[in-house]
């Protein structure tokens, strides 16, 4: 009786086991995976942000951007920018107009309220009557802020090809 006994204590201790481990085995698959609900949340309001700038609705975009303002740093050359706190009439006249559409967005949850957002953006854009494509890589930071996930830093680099950068083969390894 005590062999039987012996014998079930050590299947059920491997058994113990071997579900913690099955379990933080799925838990960090499904973590690593982007499959996060914070990442599901700020990737939905990273196509609201985007659809209401094509729309020109600068009140969703204002709503969508963090009340302390956003740290951007722009496609065209420049430097960074400082600290900006815009309204929709400061939208509305700074817009160049057209539309740009987000591909290939991924989300990572880098802090429990803090979202880290990378994708391309490519459309048209408008300088007065003249139309340009337009090309970027993007990567911005969303925060959790009153209950809701808003804009606070954006970071726009070109994509043209070329570039300072020459692709090697290790770049796809």
């Amino acid at each position: 009786i005590s062999k039987v006994f012996k014998l079930l204590k050590s299947i059920i201790n491997f058994s113990y086991y071997y579900i913690i481990i099955l379990g933080l085995l799925l838990i960090t698959s499904v973590s690593a995976d982007g499959h996060m609900q914070s990442e599901k949340e700020v990737l939905s309001a990273l196509n609201k942000y985007f659809d209401a700038r094509n729309a020109e609705d600068y009140d969703t975009v204002v709503a969508l951007t963090s009340k302390a303002g956003s740290l951007d740093t722009n496609s065209d050359g420049s430097f960074h920018k400082p600290n900006n706190v815009m309204t929709a009439e400061d939208w509305e006249n700074s817009s160049q107009g057209g539309v740009t559409k987000v591909h290939y967005a991924e989300a990572t949850q880098i802090s429990k309220d803090v979202v880290h957002v990378r994708f391309y953006s490519e459309g048209m854009v408008f300088s007065g009557e003249k139309a340009s494509d337009y090309r970027t890589r993007v990567t911005m930071n969303w925060i959790k802020e009153n209950g809701s996930w808003v804009m606070r830093s954006a970071h726009y680099s070109p994509a043209a090809y070329g570039g300072v950068h020459k692709t090697q083969q290790a770049d796809f390894d």
